[in-house]
């Protein structure tokens, strides 16, 4: 798989994310460290406690991961469950179901990745 077939397969955004990182191997460095990253994790986790503040640091930084890294579709329910938490409204079960869709997705499409690379 090439790194411009993960991105369609994501739906991600190839041209803009390859601009800002100049080398797809510098986008390949950055996107495989995505699986690591703690913010998904964390959302879910406050939720899960009715900690809204942090709920509102996991989703905010999972945002900007997400648009950084190109990461279109699951960049746009990250936005609108940080917006929701920055009102203070509750988060629309829709939107945290597309997040949990995609989040797999992109995880299982970078592993698939990882492992046709490797």
């Amino acid at each position: 798989m090439t790194v411009r077939q993960l991105y369609d397969k994501v739906g991600g955004d190839y041209e803009n994310t390859l601009a800002r990182f100049l080398t797809e191997e510098r986008m390949v460095r950055f996107a495989l460290k995505f699986p690591a990253d703690q913010s998904y994790a964390l959302l879910k986790n406050s939720l899960e406690s009715g900690d809204m503040k942090e709920a509102f640091r996991g989703a905010h930084t999972l945002k900007g991961v997400c648009q950084n890294l190109g990461f279109t579709a699951l960049y746009e329910p990250a936005h609108r469950v940080t917006e929701d938490l920055r009102a203070g409204n509750q988060v629309k079960e829709e939107d945290l179901r597309e997040l949990e869709e995609r989040y797999k997705e992109l995880l299982d499409a970078l592993r698939a990745f990882g492992e046709s690379n490797a």
